[in-house]
């Protein structure tokens, strides 16, 4: 079973500001520039966040891709739109002090996204053949950590680029 990563374009949002299941608009330009990057094989299917910047990008790469809310980001909720800077400096203490099982108010937590995202891999490694997920860099994190068995420490840290992919084999 292959599995391939596709972080999302690049969203028109100001600088500095959280997001995590905001819905951004994406350029034009954005999804072009992606889509050059991407060199994909024929795959079975093709899954996608529902959030605008993964569905543009996932129906100019499948006539129906599947919309799938366990590919959502990670939900910072209350901090969701809100400039880092004006967040509470000791909600962001807590935060570092636990990345694993703090949320934000209203929010998910890393091993919250992890589970939810387990069950959306056991899905396409029972299906087999070669899926291609269209998502957020949390969800590729995850993924990652789960079939490289990574420490949490490594894969919270991944960085994945804008329009970038990336291929697992199970």
């Amino acid at each position: 079973m292959e599995l391939w990563l596709v972080r999302h374009p690049e969203p028109e949002v100001r600088p500095g500001i959280c997001y995590g299941r905001l819905d951004l608009a994406v350029s034009k330009a954005a999804i072009a520039s992606s889509l050059q990057k991407l060199c994909l094989p024929a795959f079975d299917r093709l899954r996608s966040s529902p959030a605008l910047r993964c569905r543009l990008l996932a129906e100019r790469l499948h006539a129906a891709p599947i919309e799938d809310v366990a590919l959502q980001e990670r939900h910072f909720g209350e901090w969701e739109g809100v400039s880092w800077e004006a967040i509470d400096r000791s909600a962001l203490d807590a935060w570092a002090a636990d990345p694993w099982d703090f949320a934000p108010p209203g929010g998910e937590s890393a091993r919250m996204l992890r589970e939810r995202v387990r069950a959306a891999v056991a899905v396409d490694v029972a299906l087999g053949g070669v899926a291609v997920w269209v998502t957020h860099q949390g969800v590729i994190r995850a993924t990652a950590g789960l079939l490289l068995n990574l420490p949490d420490k490594e894969w919270m840290t991944l960085q994945v680029g804008f329009g970038e992919a990336i291929v697992y084999k199970t």
